[in-house]
């Protein structure tokens, strides 16, 4: 009997068909951060004293006020930075080194409780009290993990997908500072301190990583499920981390991706806009080599990258006899940055040899 009222509390799957997945246009990431600090849990790592607390400070008086970051925009909110290793005179005195002013929406806690007695009842009832919260900076996640010998993948996953859980169903940032192993590896991501499950548990991991102690140039790594690939150089000036270079994958991206999607940017550069069925486009592209359904999926996938960024949209939609795929160019935003993109695109693919193409089916 008790089995069966357990059973009856069960919820249904909520399940989604993979065809309609696959070719649904689906809403943007929401970021605090542009291009590197989306909503959900992150582990920003470094080893001790490199200057993470620095970084972090800074990085909470930017978003409350609305500031950029390395020229990066942010989404300003109320800020909490739970600097768990801080007095209030130290936290002071840095405040006083980075900025002239600060608003009341960005709030500071020196205490805690752990994870898994109490931290979210006390994040939940911070957010109450300040329902702007969308950025929370925990420093460190040692501080608010239980002492324990035990180290293995399950605890750290266990632990830290608490917090993971509540910052989606909140839908905040929640940055957890941790560090890094002494030991050297030529995968700067596996000198995480703990288990894989650290990482594995996080949406986005921050590595600031310095060649020697004393070294005033560090780079910042940065991978994630919603973020690409990327790396920052900066560099410690006046208790300030300063951006000196920013790198990608972007143009790797950009160089791999089908031939199908730049005959398609340039039909679209020439026409303007384009409604119809994927067999159609296909005809009008005067492509026999590809399916109706890959092409569809090719849109989909490089329609808020290289598609985006040769500003042209794109949308499905159904009918009672087939899905109709619309492309329309943005032409007030349209620059020469456009015509530059295919212009490198093709310049590449020049310098390729011709066995190195594929066809797709």
């Amino acid at each position: 009997m008790l089995l069966a009222r357990k059973e009856e509390n069960l919820e249904d799957l909520k399940i989604i068909n993979a065809d309609n997945l696959l070719y649904t246009s689906l809403g943007e990431t929401e970021f605090i951060i542009e291009e590197i600090l989306p909503i959900g849990l992150h582990i920003f790592c470094g080893a001790p004293k490199v200057g993470k607390s620095w970084l972090m400070l800074d990085l909470c008086i930017k978003v409350s006020k609305g500031e950029e970051l390395w020229d990066l925009k942010t989404n300003q909110c109320d800020v909490l930075y739970l600097a768990l290793e801080d007095t209030h005179q130290r936290l002071q005195k840095r405040l006083f080194k980075l900025t002239d002013e600060i608003g009341s929406n960005f709030h500071i806690a020196i205490e805690s409780n752990k994870i898994t007695n109490g931290l979210v009842m006390q994040l939940e009832q911070a957010l109450k009290q300040y329902s702007n919260i969308r950025l929370v900076v925990i420093e460190t996640l040692q501080k608010i993990r239980k002492q324990s010998n035990d180290i293995n993948y399950s605890a750290d996953y266990g632990e830290i997908s608490l917090l993971k859980t509540f910052a989606d169903k909140n839908k905040i940032a929640i940055i957890l500072v941790h560090h890094l192993r002494k030991q050297d590896d030529s995968d700067v991501f596996n000198k995480i301190s703990g288990t894989t499950g650290i990482m594995g548990s996080s949406d986005t991991t921050f590595i600031l990583e310095k060649k020697s102690r004393d070294d005033s140039v560090a780079t910042l790594f940065v991978t994630g499920r919603d973020v690409e690939y990327q790396t920052f150089t900066l560099r410690f000036e006046e208790c300030r981390w300063n951006l000196l270079k920013r790198s990608f994958q972007k143009e790797l991206e950009m160089k791999n991706a089908p031939e199908i999607i730049y005959k398609v940017i340039s039909f679209i550069n020439n026409n303007g806009k384009w409604q119809g069925s994927a067999t159609e486009l296909l005809n009008a592209l005067e492509e026999k080599d590809i399916t109706p359904q890959y092409l569809t999926k090719i849109l989909n996938e490089y329609s808020k990258t290289i598609l985006s960024d040769n500003k042209i949209s794109f949308a499905t939609s159904r009918t009672s006899s087939s899905r109709l795929v619309t492309l329309k160019k943005d032409i007030e935003k349209a620059t020469e940055k456009i015509a530059e993109t295919v212009i490198i695109r093709n310049d590449n693919d020049n310098n390729d040899d011709d066995d190195s193409k594929s066809t797709h089916h």
